[in-house]
């Protein structure tokens, strides 16, 4: 049995990279307080409850199940509330990373792969986005996660740490199995919020910002379907106990859809129409944000299956139909 820690492995990105994990031979132990995790969604291995900031769980919890790796996506990632209340953030994210990786040292786990974001790039200087893009991130979310990247690099150099940070865009969609599926409390992403007001759970969804210089006037994103992540998660884990990686890599599909493009495909999926509010802008919202991707499909051999914004939303609709009002009933 060849076990690997998952911080935040409740969560939408960590409980798919926790089924990804079982298929490619390997048993999750998921670590979560649960915060914004889900019991429901720790479906292939052990549950251990627990913060991140407890060092001494940790190790505790490492000394007894001995993992090989750890994939770390406990985090607070809402972009507002980190402007609103930046101790927070910096408390859990940064403290509580470095929480994890004291508990490995104690340990003697030397492999980490890190759930990072392209919000450490900012408002890019060029669009796709390379991983040697300046890093100037604009909210103490972004910061959070760039210190992080930091630290890792460091303790790599200084304790010979193994660690690799993904940088990835707008997660998407949902198991195509059926198994999970995206829930969270609130809802900020883009197309659970489309598929919520199609299904009559929203009275309308609001554009921010109609204006900017693209060739619908809102701005643009590349969305990557989360069970691509997953895998991609996988991939670099097995590649960190096999050769030299670079310190980071993006994870995106290069093709980037505008909000109003997304509200239409969800049109289209869903055959419903339903009602879509103009806002303004909202602070800090870069009007274009596309990856470049060649680096891990080159070092990780790694590439997303799912490409289309149609199928993305397409596996989204079918787990959001089946389960996510009986799943809000229990929350």
């Amino acid at each position: 049995m060849t076990n690997v820690l998952v911080t935040g492995g409740a969560g939408y990105i960590g409980s798919h990279t926790c089924k990804a994990l079982s298929r490619a031979g390997f048993t999750p132990v998921t670590y979560d307080n649960l915060v914004y995790g889900h019991e429901w969604a720790v479906k292939w291995g052990a549950l251990e409850m627990g913060d991140i900031l407890d060092t001494s769980r940790l190790s505790r919890v490492i000394a007894t199940y001995k993992p090989v790796a750890v994939i770390h996506f406990a985090a607070f990632a809402f972009v507002g509330e980190s402007v609103e209340n930046p101790a927070k953030y910096y408390r859990n994210n940064v403290v509580g990373t470095l929480s994890v990786l004291e508990a490995m040292r104690n340990s003697g786990v030397d492999k980490i792969v890190f759930s990072s974001t392209c919000a450490t790039y900012g408002i890019p200087e060029r669009v796709p986005i390379a991983e040697d893009t300046p890093q100037r991130p604009i909210n103490p979310y972004g910061r959070s996660k760039l210190m992080i990247e930091q630290i890792l690099a460091d303790y790599g150099d200084a304790y010979g740490l193994k660690g690799v940070s993904l940088r990835y865009f707008n997660a998407a969609g949902a198991d195509p199995d059926g198994d999970l599926g995206e829930c969270h409390d609130p809802e900020t992403h883009l197309i659970p919020l489309v598929l919520d007001t199609a299904a009559g759970r929203r009275s309308n969804i609001t554009i921010y910002g109609d204006d900017y210089d693209t060739p619908d006037g809102t701005c643009i994103r590349d969305y990557i379907h989360v069970s691509d992540l997953a895998e991609a998660h996988v991939c670099a884990m097995v590649r960190l106990g096999e050769r030299k990686l670079e310190r980071a890599y993006n994870l995106g599909t290069g093709n980037g859809y505008s909000v109003m493009e997304v509200i239409n495909a969800g049109r289209r999926r869903t055959n419903r129409n339903f009602t879509v509010l103009k806002g303004g802008r909202r602070p800090g919202d870069p009007a274009s944000l596309v990856a470049d991707a060649n680096r891990a499909n080159r070092d990780l051999g790694w590439l997303p299956k799912y490409t289309k914004i149609d199928d993305m939303i397409e596996t989204a609709w079918s787990w959001s139909n089946n389960n996510v009002r009986a799943i809000r009933a229990l929350a």
